[in-house]
């Protein structure tokens, strides 16, 4: 047989049968004086072997190994651990699954952030807020979803617990409030005289549980903050700057 005929036989291309010839999978015949190969029955009797093997989704160095162990022992391992990653396949397929359906449930019920998925600690502190229509209020919502997703999971409660206090009472009406003077600032210059007074403002509302996670490191222009403060109006980045400053102040003094 000719590799065409060979690869049409067993159901792949000539392509495949040269790279299992360069991998060592498939043994290559000697050529014949016209200079093309000739292929005997055993080989289309391995080329189908490693074929079934691939198709159950052995990797090829596994199927190198099976082929190497006429007794079938190391068959027998590889298709046991490759049964053991289906399952866990299942079983993380399983749990996604559920998740999604969770989420589906929530979208019909128009109970779904517009932000998207996000973590139950960050769901439950937005549940916690009432509605507003502030531009502000949205912007902090898509920061906190961010910050939601690239955070470790483990500092995810002990963040959001400390935002709680934000939400209660008469807390969260004066948060509103302060979202409102920020919308108000949206064409105001880092000048602007409202400025130093709302930054302060902001710093004293903030729990001291959440100013105990700063650090004692302004935030400085580059990465992260310079997209942060790009993100607002110049009178709306320094509020956050200034504000940032008075809150490492309290939590080193």
């Amino acid at each position: 047989m000719r590799i065409g005929e060979l690869a049409a036989l067993v159901g792949v291309t000539p392509r495949t049968v040269r790279h299992y010839h360069h991998l060592g999978l498939l043994p290559e015949p000697e050529r014949l004086p016209n200079g093309y190969r000739s292929y005997g029955l055993q080989h289309a009797v391995t080329l189908a072997r490693i074929r079934r093997l691939t198709e159950l989704g052995l990797g090829l160095a596994e199927v190198r190994d099976v082929l190497a162990d006429d007794a079938g022992h190391e068959l027998a391992e590889v298709l046991e651990e490759l049964d053991a990653d289906l399952a866990r396949q299942q079983e993380a397929i399983a749990r996604q699954r559920g998740k999604l359906a969770e989420l589906i449930d929530r979208a019909r019920a128009g109970t779904l952030p517009v932000e998207g998925p996000v973590s139950p600690e960050l769901a439950g502190l937005w549940g916690a807020f009432a509605p507003t229509d502030s531009a502000i209020a949205a912007k902090d919502r898509e920061h906190l979803a961010l910050l939601d997703a690239v955070m470790d999971p483990a500092d995810r409660g002990p963040l959001f617990d400390a935002l709680r206090p934000l939400a209660e009472g008469g807390a969260n009406s004066r948060v509103h409030a302060l979202y409102e003077q920020l919308d108000e600032l949206a064409d105001a210059g880092r000048d602007d005289p409202r400025v130093a007074p709302l930054a302060a403002e902001l710093a004293a509302c903030m729990p001291d549980e959440l100013v105990a996670m700063m650090g004692d490191q302004p935030l400085e222009d580059g990465g992260l903050a310079e997209a942060l403060f790009a993100d607002f109006s110049p009178a709306q980045a320094e509020v956050v700057r200034q504000m940032v400053a008075v809150l490492i102040a309290r939590r080193t003094s």
